[in-house]
């Protein structure tokens, strides 16, 4: 399985603050799939106080550009939907951090967040496959983009998914037509 190098930029840190995080997005669609280009990697994290101070540290202001706590922390305030960016200064290569809050999709998927290994027996945390294509149809619902039926046609393909564990999830988002067009298209 490829992906970017700069997946250790971002995972690698992440894994010793302690905190739960899934990579997710355009990279887990990788992982699982097939290899394309992407720019960012995007990483659903549960973070907390302590967890907080561990963020901080893992990612020094001279190697990265880190919002100032005071943001971090208003968005970690929000219910959902919080988020915020860390940016590798010497590459330029960006982690969108999504902040778990209380967002129940995300309460489902990283307790079932899968450890695969990278470079030198190293395990990072990805998001099971299922969350990757229940997002997937969200993000095509919304914005129409042609790559993510792409992706989740690759999933398919390459790792599989567990359609009885999704079907709650489809009914409950208002994909299930969505998803059977997308699965029988191709």
């Amino acid at each position: 399985m490829h992906a970017p190098d700069e997946l250790s930029l971002f995972a690698l840190r992440l894994e010793h603050i302690g905190a739960p995080y899934m990579i997710t997005g355009a990279t887990a669609a990788i992982l699982y799939g097939q290899p394309r280009v992407t720019n960012d990697l995007d990483v659903v994290l549960a973070l907390n106080e302590s967890t907080l101070a561990a963020l901080l540290l893992a990612f020094p202001e001279t190697e990265y550009y880190v919002p100032p706590e005071s943001v971090i922390r208003t968005e970690q305030a929000r219910h959902q939907r919080g988020h915020f960016n860390l940016i590798h200064l010497e590459s330029g290569y960006k982690a969108d951090i999504y902040l778990a809050g209380a967002d129940p999709l995300h309460a489902w998927a990283l307790p079932l967040r899968r450890r695969i290994e990278w470079s030198h027996e190293t395990l990072f945390s990805v998001a099971p496959p299922e969350y990757v294509v229940l997002r997937k149809l969200e993000f095509y619902r919304e914005g129409g983009s042609t790559k993510h039926p792409l992706d989740i046609r690759a999933i398919l393909e390459s790792t599989g998914v567990d359609e009885a564990a999704m079907s709650p999830w489809l009914t409950r988002m208002n994909l299930h037509d969505l998803w059977q067009t997308i699965k029988t298209s191709g």
